[in-house]
């Protein structure tokens, strides 16, 4: 018997080329969105902890103004960074997923046009990426949320029920399994596919239309690239609030208190009214600017730096 041996057909090398470039991208991508999270945290955390608590209490706290000072006047400066371990422990890698599964969302728009040309993303496709991006940031971003929220609304009565995040892990998994450690995650997502689009969005469109004749978008000045990072968390915590409420009602409340999102936005709206969706707008604009910012020159500023090194 007699067989026949097919000749491989060899790769050309521009092929390798470009999927050596293309990991090399994904892994460029992970990194500064790492980056990007340290910075957005340290910038942020304060409006992040004041909106929480309003989010939270009812009739604790007059105003935006008024949370801080209170936080201030017990805590101290510090106080405003309570709960800083966990999203600058999570953060990092949060952002890193996110701006990475976005560079994967461009990949997937891409590889389904008919052309299969490498031309820029159009809206839609934009829109697709940045949505597509919060899926799997999802999946570390709400276990993050869950425990970053009961470490911010601890304090308020003077009682201290967690040493810290690990601690706080522990007590959900004894008090509900994985279940308790993942509650809210639906309303994370709900939060955040339309916002991560809005995000991006923003980002891209504002960075083309600062971009001057005849440069590339990837030369902007250091002020540019702060604005378009700014208007751009601007532009996802616009359309963010109410789902951000909803979350972080169900991920501090005891558990039974309500049985899904649903329950919990009725509940809300019956009990403190429709407005009460719109809790915590202030300070998460206010932190909104300044963190997105810092995200965007972390993300913008390592890539080049990258790209120099490799």
């Amino acid at each position: 018997m007699s067989a026949e041996l097919k000749a491989e057909v060899p790769i050309s090398p521009e092929k390798i080329e470009k999927a050596a470039s293309s990991t090399a991208q994904s892994a460029k991508s992970f990194l500064s969105g790492g980056f990007g999270g340290m910075a957005a945290v340290l910038v942020g955390q304060p409006f992040d902890l004041v909106k929480v608590r309003l989010q939270t209490t009812e009739g604790v706290y007059k105003s935006t103004g008024d949370c801080f000072k209170q936080i201030l006047k017990k805590d101290g400066i510090f106080g405003l960074y309570r709960g800083m371990a966990t999203p600058l422990a999570s953060i990092t890698p949060i952002f890193a997923v996110s701006f990475f599964s976005y560079d994967l969302g461009k990949k997937i728009v891409t590889s389904f046009r008919s052309d299969k040309t490498e031309r820029p993303l159009n809206l839609a496709e934009i829109t697709f990426a940045g949505a597509f991006s919060a899926v799997p940031t999802t999946l570390f971003m709400a276990p993050s949320e869950r425990v970053k929220v009961l470490m911010q609304i601890q304090g308020q009565g003077g009682e201290q029920k967690y040493k810290g995040p690990l601690d706080v892990v522990r007590q959900l998994y004894k008090e509900g399994g994985v279940r308790s450690i993942f509650r809210g995650t639906g309303a994370t997502l709900l939060r955040d596919s339309p916002g991560s689009a809005a995000y991006f969005v923003a980002y891209e469109l504002i960075k083309k239309g600062l971009t001057p004749a005849g440069a590339k978008p990837d030369d902007l000045s250091f002020g540019s690239v702060i604005f378009a990072g700014g208007m751009a968390g601007v532009a996802m915590w616009s359309i963010a609030i109410p789902p951000d409420v909803i979350k972080s009602r169900l991920q501090s409340a005891p558990a039974g208190t309500y049985t899904g999102m649903l329950d919990c936005l009725q509940k809300t709206i019956k009990i403190d009214g429709p407005r009460a969706l719109f809790k915590g707008l202030g300070p998460a604009i206010l932190r909104a600017f300044p963190a997105n910012a810092a995200t965007f020159v972390g993300v913008e500023y390592s890539l080049k730096a990258m790209n120099m090194m490799f």
